[in-house]
């Protein structure tokens, strides 16, 4: 069945509806960890391999998926992408094993790095830069926090009363219709010639994969153990040659000349920060709360609600605030929020009261994520020919992927770490969750210092020019 005529209501509502998908997804296992870990027997450091094999697959493979779709058509690569993250869903739902739930996890993350690209470059590709697209990116971004927001209460209530394994099910029906929904909507783009930069996704893959294992690694072994160490010295090496590798490249993956605008690369790295905080967030939030607080994990799904609320409201308002006070401000005031609110979390402890030390820094984080998000991809993609759309969007997706990867792997070292002297159980367990709140807000300020010196500065330029007198 071919595509019908351009519908650029329906494109939206296929692109937004696979994006929903997967984070949904995410956000369903975050909230069923709890009952995974009881369930296949997870150590704690081995639990977050349960996000990371995913992020880290869906990372590492999206620069080739967004050369893939360059090439081959993004509709046929989205087309691909939604069957192996379908079929993948329903493996991990039969997981008999904690290995198998792993390796499943990293071929749905393979599925949706072939997916992820394709949402973002058809929506660049459907909508003009200018109001149009800052609009299609504000719903691309409010679906992507209430489908987070969404899967926590979503996944709380099936871990809760059915099996954390249905929430996965849930993707069969979704993708084959989604699946057709594409096949009639969507138009096939043209396709470039070229080939595949096949060095640069093994080594981009290999590298965040073994540094972000020698980052988990040393949350039990230690920074000093050889196997640790050789880890990370093999990620930056395998990294290091992706950089010189694309820079020779007769076509590579990641095109080194998105980079050369400033403000450009300092979205990128701003995405990496503000992911790896509100990876954490959402990983160790749910710990809180069933672990401290003592919710069960439907009352912790809930619990959410006052970030996806306020989150979801606050991307609506993007378009009209950019109008209004500009790209740049909004998201460094977007991200002031997201940090004083994480700031706010970080002072939990066993005698925290769900609604003073819990609600009201969730509702700062999803005012702050919703007005920061969309920014940070406009920011991303400002600038980009419609030739390099593909290749961007995985970079910008990769960043995402990244932040998060690493972000949690960083988190997961603190967390084993701190509280040594303490012997009571749930104080240690408030103390550490309290701890890689504090490392989180550390990261927001990084990210907000970035944004404000590489981003709202300079745009603030033309109008601070002296004006010349006659």
């Amino acid at each position: 069945m071919e595509a019908t005529t351009s519908r650029p209501g329906a494109v939206l509502a296929i692109v937004i509806a696979s994006y929903v998908m997967i984070v949904l997804d995410v956000s369903i296992v975050i909230t069923g960890l709890p009952k995974i870990q009881q369930g296949l027997q997870f150590s704690t450091a081995g639990l977050s391999w349960v996000h990371n094999a995913y992020t880290l697959a869906f990372g590492g493979f999206l620069l080739l998926g967004a050369r893939a779709g360059d090439i081959l058509g993004r509709r046929r690569m989205f087309i691909a992408g939604l069957a192996l993250f379908t079929a993948t869903s329903v493996a991990i739902g039969l997981a008999p094993s904690a290995a198998w739930l792993i390796a499943a996890r990293a071929l749905q993350g393979l599925g949706a790095a072939i997916l992820a690209p394709s949402t973002l470059a058809l929506l660049t590709s459907h909508f003009p830069e200018g109001p149009q697209r800052t609009r299609a990116l504000a719903y691309h971004a409010s679906a992507a926090g209430v489908g987070a927001s969404t899967g926590l209460v979503l996944g709380g209530i099936i871990a809760d009363w059915l099996s954390w394994r249905v929430g996965f099910f849930i993707n069969l029906p979704l993708g084959i219709a989604l699946m057709l929904g594409a096949r009639r909507y969507l138009k096939e783009s043209a396709r470039h010639a070229g080939r595949f930069d096949v060095a640069g996704a093994v080594s981009s893959t290999l590298g965040m994969g073994t540094l972000v294992y020698g980052i988990v690694h040393a949350a039990t072994a230690g920074w000093g153990d050889p196997q640790t160490l050789a880890a990370l010295t093999s990620g930056i090496a395998l990294l290091t040659f992706l950089v010189v590798h694309e820079g020779r490249a007769a076509q590579p993956i990641m095109p080194l000349h998105l980079f050369a605008r400033r403000e450009r690369s300092a979205a990128y790295a701003a995405r990496v920060l503000f992911l790896g905080a509100m990876v954490g967030f959402w990983f160790f939030t749910t710990q809180f709360l069933q672990g401290v607080l003592g919710y069960s994990p439907l009352e912790a799904g809930l619990a959410f609600l006052p970030t996806m609320l306020p989150n979801f409201f606050a991307a609506l308002l993007v378009p009209r605030l950019t109008q209004k006070i500009g790209n740049s401000r909004l998201l460094a005031t977007g991200l002031f929020l997201a940090l004083a609110g994480m700031a706010w979390l970080s002072q939990a402890s066993t005698d925290t009261p769900y609604l003073a030390g819990v609600a009201l820094p969730m509702v700062l984080i999803g005012i702050g994520q919703g007005f920061s998000l969309s920014p940070l991809t406009v920011a991303a993609m400002a600038g980009v020919a419609a030739k390099d759309a593909g290749a961007a969007s995985g970079i910008v997706n990769a960043a995402h992927q990244l932040g998060g990867s690493l972000g949690l792997g960083v988190l997961v070292v603190v967390f084993a770490s701190a509280g040594a002297g303490l012997t009571d159980t749930h104080a240690l367990l408030a103390h550490r969750l309290a701890t890689t709140f504090a490392t989180s807000a550390t990261m927001l300020g990084l990210c907000l210092a970035l944004v404000l010196a590489l981003i709202v500065r300079p745009s603030l330029r033309p109008a601070i020019q002296p004006c010349h007198i006659k």
